[in-house]
């Protein structure tokens, strides 16, 4: 350790780490509480995945209003969105906006990655270390690291060689970059992909899309907020919070009141039509009310959004090879997008299917496949993320008797609600693999409070560990990998996309109404599905 590393004498309640959407909230909770708390973020700002994620067009596809903190009216009423789904910088200044109202910068350590965290049995207390040597001890450690926080660049050979500029768009520079006449290469058409397609295809001078699986794409329909929905928005505040907190997938929008039964293949797709121009997810929330249980309305679904494909691209065989082929409609998860199947109408434009012609090598000047060599100036890549555990088991946590998370999670994550796993007391990990399906600060925002709520239960009844029931844990990873789910195996959302890496369950399929039901009856029960102790009992 150099002599100018910090060392904390000083033993915090809650160490958070991660300065995203859950970590902000885990941080402004345990103030409120009373606990002394601090937030380590590797970046030199807040936002999470909306700081990292600055490339053109990037957005919200849940609406902006959804996604922001529900427990401060003043701060709902103050802050006005611009668009339904705001646009990253727009996002990014709300953030900062929040961490300065409530004064919590002052309690967060910015540039600060960290290498490991051990917990020390004697003194039941975490210890984190940093990579630039600063060491930080906690009674709690609470990683609120996020789902899509490491990038994911698929190992190509000669990758390194390329002697142009490569950037993923999980950590695109702050810096914008002059796309202006440069030939680029475009790796990836997920969500983040297939909103950049359209943000530079008028800059550049060519813009070739290698897409290895093609999505279902509906458009975003993205809008401004009206002066008129402004004041509807600030006035519903109490109704629209109670509606949030208490969806089942997180959003503001209607249950579905019609199976496709109830119409003839007229109506639906007459219906279909109204999805199509209806806002973000809502094709999949607002849908028949058997659309997920029922393949074949979701077949039907589909049909007609190859018509739509057929009809915006003009060139056949482009628009053959953006039609899904291997999966239904929310199969993977589903991109929304804005002018994405127009931009293949450009002359400067072109798609490559890797499944038909797979990329054999990056070269000093551009990418080689069957085909040839083709030359850029400029590779993007839009592969993803390690989805889930991919930050929690890079952190270098250690648990009781030394034993690494990536370790005890080898097989894949074995936790209780998504929060806790056994043999590492006093670690909590709200947004992380086993959360719920839906809008993301809303089933993460119900872990935090689940994580504060076990907190003031130590505290008030003079316990010092908090360690999960290896029967509660093993009860409910057997209720996730057990469930059946929308997505299929081969998407991320089991791990699927990193090599290597076991495939099961990331997400929650059983639904946030089911988690949020297990975490009031874990606090009723005086929180039972954990082991409580004082320091000495755990020591003996």
């Amino acid at each position: 350790m150099s002599g100018s590393a910090k060392v904390s004498d000083a033993v915090l309640d809650v160490l958070v780490i991660g300065a995203g959407v859950t970590g902000i909230y885990q941080l402004y909770r345990a103030r409120e509480e009373g606990f002394s708390a601090k937030l380590l973020e590797a970046g030199t700002g807040v936002g999470g995945t909306w700081y990292w994620n600055r490339y053109p067009e990037a957005r919200f596809d849940s609406e902006s209003y959804t996604y922001g903190y529900l427990f401060s009216k003043e701060l709902w009423e103050e802050w006005e969105w611009t668009e339904r789904f705001a646009g990253q910088p727009e996002i990014e200044r709300y953030f900062n906006h929040v961490v300065d109202k409530f004064d919590l910068r002052r309690d967060i350590e910015f540039n600060t990655k960290v290498a490991a965290g051990e917990f020390d049995e004697p003194s039941g207390t975490w210890t984190v270390r940093t990579v630039d040597g600063a060491e930080y001890r906690a009674r709690f450690l609470v990683a609120a690291t996020g789902v899509l926080s490491v990038p994911f660049i698929p190992d190509v050979p000669g990758q390194f060689d390329f002697r142009g500029e490569q950037h993923h768009t999980g950590r695109w520079p702050k810096t914008p970059i002059d796309f202006t006449g440069k030939r680029v290469a475009l790796i990836g058409t997920g969500s983040s992909g297939v909103q950049i397609v359209p943000a530079i295809a008028d800059q550049v001078d060519s813009l070739t899309v290698y897409q290895r699986t093609p999505d279902w794409c509906t458009p975003l329909n993205n809008a401004p907020i009206t002066p008129e929905e402004q004041a509807t928005l600030k006035a519903d505040f109490e109704k629209i919070r109670e509606t949030l907190n208490t969806s089942p997938s997180g959003f503001l929008h209607d249950f579905p009141t019609r199976n496709s039964t109830d119409d003839t293949k007229e109506q639906r797709r007459e219906f279909f039509e109204k999805l199509w121009n209806s806002p973000g997810f809502t094709k999949l929330t607002q849908n028949y009310i058997d659309f997920t249980t029922n393949p074949e309305v979701n077949k039907e679904f589909c049909e007609f959004l190859a018509e739509k494909v057929r009809a915006i691209v003009a060139d056949p065989a482009t628009a053959d090879n953006l039609i899904p082929k291997d999966h239904i409609y929310a199969g993977r998860r589903p991109p929304f997008v804005t002018g994405y199947y127009q931009a293949y109408n450009k002359p400067n434009v072109s798609l490559v299917a890797l499944k038909q012609t797979p990329i054999t090598r990056i070269t000093e000047t551009g990418i080689e496949t069957a085909e040839g060599l083709r030359e850029f100036d400029i590779i993007i890549w839009a592969t993803g993320y390690d989805f889930g555990t991919g930050a929690l088991n890079r952190l270098g946590v250690r648990g009781r008797a030394g034993l690494p998370l990536e370790e005890y999670w080898a097989d894949g994550p074995s936790t209780y609600l998504g929060i806790a796993t056994a043999g590492f007391p006093n670690f909590f990990f709200p947004g992380g693999p086993h959360g719920a399906l839906g809008n993301n600060p809303r089933y993460a925002g119900d872990q935090v409070d689940g994580v504060i709520g076990a907190l003031q239960h130590a505290r008030d009844n003079g316990y010092h560990i908090i360690e999960v029931d290896p029967d509660a844990e093993q009860e409910w990873t057997d209720t996730v990998n057990g469930s059946g789910s929308l997505f299929l195996e081969s998407s991320y959302f089991f791990g699927a996309n990193i090599p290597g890496k076991a495939v099961k369950q990331l997400l929650n399929p059983t639904g946030r109404p089911n988690l949020q039901r297990l975490i009031a009856e874990n606090a009723a029960n005086k929180y039972s599905a954990f082991i409580l102790s004082k320091v000495e009992e755990a020591a003996a």
